[in-house]
C-alpha cells in the first residue's frame, strides 16, 4: 500500500512539473521591427521614428500576464525626414541627448482584457532624467515559425504621451503635447 501511494504521488508530481509553464526569452528583430510616433505641428501632424533601439520580452505562454518587456532606445537616432528639426530635437529643450542620450522602458504589469490577444501593459518610461509609469495598449498578433527555422512572436503596442511630463517643453505653443506612439515588434525566440 506505501508501495502505490509513494508511486501515485510521484506520478502526479512528474505530471505537475511536466506541465510547468515554460518562459521563453524573445529579442526583438530590429530590422522587422518600427517605433514610430506622431506629433501636432500647428494644423498638421509630423511624424518621425526612432531607428535604433533593442529589447527583449520574456514570455510565459501558458500566462501571458505574467510576460515582460525591457527596451531602449537610443535618442540620437530620431528621423522626421529633416536634419535640421532631428538636429534641434537632441537639444536642451527637447530631448537632451548629450545628457541623456537613451529612453528606456521596463513593464511592470501585463493585464489582460475581455480580448485574450489584447493587454494593458503598464511600465517605467525613463528619458531626459525623468521616469513616469506609462501604459501601452498591446496586441498579441501572433506566435509562429519565420523563415530559417526561427521562431518569432509580433507584437504591436499603442499609447499617447504627454511630453512635457518628461521635460520636453520646445516649440509650444505650435508643437502639441500629445505625442501618438505605435510600436510594432517582431522577435525572434532565443
Amino acid at each position: 500500500m506505501k508501495k502505490t501511494i509513494l508511486l501515485l504521488t510521484s506520478a502526479v508530481l512528474a505530471s505537475l512539473i511536466g506541465h510547468a509553464a515554460e518562459v521563453e526569452t524573445y529579442v526583438i528583430d530590429t530590422s522587422h521591427s518600427s517605433v514610430k510616433f506622431s506629433i501636432r505641428h500647428f494644423v498638421a501632424k509630423t511624424t518621425g521614428n526612432f531607428s535604433e533601439f533593442e529589447g527583449t520580452l520574456t514570455i510565459n505562454r501558458d500566462d501571458l500576464s505574467q510576460n515582460s518587456v525591457e527596451a531602449t532606445i537610443q535618442i540620437p537616432s530620431v528621423d522626421t525626414d529633416s536634419d535640421k528639426r532631428d538636429a534641434h530635437l537632441q537639444e536642451d529643450d527637447y530631448f537632451n541627448a548629450a545628457k541623456h542620450p537613451l529612453m528606456t522602458f521596463k513593464s511592470t504589469q501585463w493585464k489582460a482584457t475581455e480580448d485574450e490577444n489584447q493587454f494593458k501593459v503598464t511600465g517605467d518610461l525613463s528619458f531626459n532624467g525623468i521616469t513616469k509609469p506609462v501604459t501601452l495598449d498591446v496586441e498579441l498578433l501572433g506566435f509562429g515559425e519565420g523563415m530559417r527555422g526561427k521562431y518569432l512572436s509580433g507584437w504591436e503596442a499603442t499609447t499617447t504621451l504627454d511630453r512635457t511630463e518628461w521635460g520636453v517643453n520646445g516649440g509650444q505653443p505650435a508643437v502639441g503635447n500629445e505625442v501618438n506612439v505605435t510600436i510594432n515588434i517582431e522577435a525572434h525566440r532565443q
